[in-house]
């Protein structure tokens, strides 16, 4: 019998599938009151824990994000009508929650405290609306064409309070392409944390058992006081599963990779997106571009990644894989 190697994650990115970045950020009284100097959302002279995890993390997920543009949420916050959201768009803008790169999730992060769109921090620190929200953008993706898959970073100062709702949703969204990224900051027992992970035992609810592991737990206190390669360390452990769960999801689907386009094409669709780029950040310093600019640019005639399905159709060698 031959054996068929497993496919490998790169195989997947260089063929063209695509990730998508959502961040979600704890804004649960137990950080502290920001105008405290202990408080964990503090705004001084250094970074916050929040903002370091932002930039560490955020732009490690970031390279493999397709768009630049990502749904920002926050959870546990007494909103200016009074309500307590478990999850709200951190930009006020419940149509469009996307902002732009590492930078628009620092500005938005950073303003939310003094735009009006928060009256206090408040709690308990529930999970489980925030998944849904993941797992049914997700599920879009599953329903277009299983090419784009989700990572979900959840950034949070302590234990979960509805363990169980959140599990159960865990468990629900692990037939969808999708991981998550929990990053555990300040002192808080995070033991319960380490559970949802599921690298000892798959994850179970009364609704059913996981079908693969898509959560990691990043502990970030451990790489902020390991000194010069802190970053390199937290990197490592931040993707230290992605790519495994990613290759499951897939395999468990029979979606296999599609070929690598020739190199000249994937060069001249780099240069493509570069100029992108350089064209959403140049608009969003002038005016903070709105999703519907991005939107027109991305999807303009004269610009057309060398990923597009129609490049994929006019060439028989880089139809999809059959199932």
């Amino acid at each position: 019998t031959t054996v068929i190697p497993r496919p490998t994650f790169l195989q997947y990115i260089s063929g063209g599938t695509e990730i998508s970045l959502m961040v979600a950020i704890d804004y649960t009284a137990s950080n502290g009151n920001p105008d405290s100097p202990s408080s964990l959302h503090h705004m001084g002279q250094s970074l916050n824990d929040y903002q370091q995890v932002i930039i560490g993390v955020g732009e490690i997920l970031l390279n493999y994000d397709t768009d630049n543009f990502v749904p920002l949420y926050g959870f546990g916050a007494k909103l200016s009508n009074g309500e307590v959201s478990h999850c709200f768009p951190v930009n006020g803008n419940n149509k469009n929650p996307e902002v732009w790169g590492i930078r628009g999730i620092l500005d938005n992060y950073t303003s939310s405290f003094s735009s009006g769109i928060l009256k206090s921090l408040s709690g308990p620190t529930n999970m489980a609306e925030i998944i849904v929200t993941a797992a049914k953008k997700a599920k879009e993706f599953q329903v277009q064409d299983n090419r784009c898959y989700l990572i979900l970073l959840i950034i949070t100062d302590g234990v979960i309070s509805d363990f169980s709702s959140t599990t159960a949703e865990i468990v629900d969204a692990t037939s969808l392409p999708l991981s998550i990224v929990i990053v555990g900051v300040g002192n808080d027992n995070f033991e319960s944390m380490k559970v949802l992970d599921g690298d000892n035992m798959k994850l179970k609810s009364k609704r059913g058992t996981a079908s693969r592991d898509i959560v990691q737990f990043v502990p970030f206190n451990q790489f902020k006081e390991s000194g010069v390669n802190s970053r390199e360390l937290l990197a490592r452990e931040v993707l230290g599963e992605i790519p495994d769960q990613f290759v499951d999801y897939m395999t468990k689907n029979k979606i296999k990779p599609r070929p690598t386009p020739p190199t000249e094409e994937v060069a001249r669709w780099y240069a493509r997106r570069a100029a992108l780029y350089q064209q959403q950040e140049q608009q969003y310093l002038a005016g903070h571009m709105n999703i519907q600019q991005h939107h027109a640019i991305y999807h303009h005639p004269t610009y057309q990644p060398v990923y597009d399905n129609q490049y994929y159709t006019t060439n028989p060698q880089y139809q999809t894989n059959p199932q």
